[in-house]
């Protein structure tokens, strides 16, 4: 990350440039999630590893800020922790972009659409229009998944440099999700340059039992892949075959259409 036209600046735990007590609130804020909504101030203190007195100031002071809520006993975020990520949101043209295509295609299809960037190994959703629910988890914008089990994580790290790729590999932690995910470097290499050859992507029961998706790559105006668009569909409605000949075209032209589209606005 570089902040001025200096040298770029990495803080560590280790350099004097880590501010510990902000690293320590943000931990606190991301302790709850859709698992954990609520939770008690030992509970707090335990899935961030604060005591119970650093905890409870931490969380004392997001009270007074209004990030989040007590009733005494139990804490939970309030709607103003959207403002933490807003700045980084509305500088995005993307999901302004995106939004439209993706309600076209999930009229079309019948079926959930999304798109997502990649942010180190995960992927996170910024832009979505859910047509029913077929995952086991909640998914809204922000969410995030791990690259390697998920079709629009394939696409993006197909669309990374050789250099870029071999980082990520080498610190990746490919974890089985279910008996089908994909969990070798080498398997890995492979369907990415498959994606890259095909240009779309098909996940089959690798990030959840009976969920099947795909995804094809959203390019900038230089042609880099910047983000990835998809369809998610329950095995049960559609076979392999069906998702070839009928999604995939339909999700192809989308991601052609958001991308022809950020071309354009990047060029005002």
């Amino acid at each position: 990350m570089t902040i001025t036209d200096g040298d770029p600046i990495a803080a560590t735990a280790a350099s004097p440039d880590y501010v510990q007590s902000l690293a320590r609130g943000l931990s606190v804020i991301k302790a709850f999630d859709a698992e954990h909504p609520r939770r008690t101030l030992s509970e707090v203190a335990r899935a961030t590893d604060l005591t119970r007195a650093t905890a409870r100031r931490f969380l004392l002071t997001l009270v007074e800020l209004g990030y989040v809520r007590t009733d005494g006993s139990q804490f939970w975020l309030t709607p103003r922790v959207l403002e933490l990520g807003y700045s980084y949101l509305s500088s995005l043209t993307l999901p302004e972009v995106a939004r439209p295509h993706l309600e076209a295609l999930a009229k079309n299809v019948h079926e959930s659409t999304s798109v997502s960037v990649l942010d180190g190994g995960d992927v996170v959703y910024v832009a979505r229009v859910p047509v029913s629910r077929i995952m086991t988890v909640s998914i809204t914008i922000g969410t995030r998944f791990p690259a390697h089990a998920t079709s629009m994580g394939r696409v993006l790290l197909a669309g990374l440099s050789p250099a870029e790729l071999d980082a990520y590999l080498a610190t990746a932690t490919l974890e089985p999700l279910t008996s089908r995910t994909l969990i070798t470097a080498d398997g890995l290499r492979a369907e990415l340059d498959r994606i890259r050859r095909d240009g779309y992507c098909i996940v089959d029961q690798e990030l959840e039992e009976g969920l099947r998706s795909l995804a094809a790559p959203i390019r900038d105006a230089s042609g880099g892949v910047v983000a990835a668009v998809n369809i998610s569909t329950q095995a049960a409605r559609y076979s392999l075959d069906a998702v070839r000949s009928e999604l995939v075209p339909a999700v192809i032209e989308t991601a052609a259409a958001i991308s022809a589209d950020l071309a354009r606005t990047q060029k005002h």
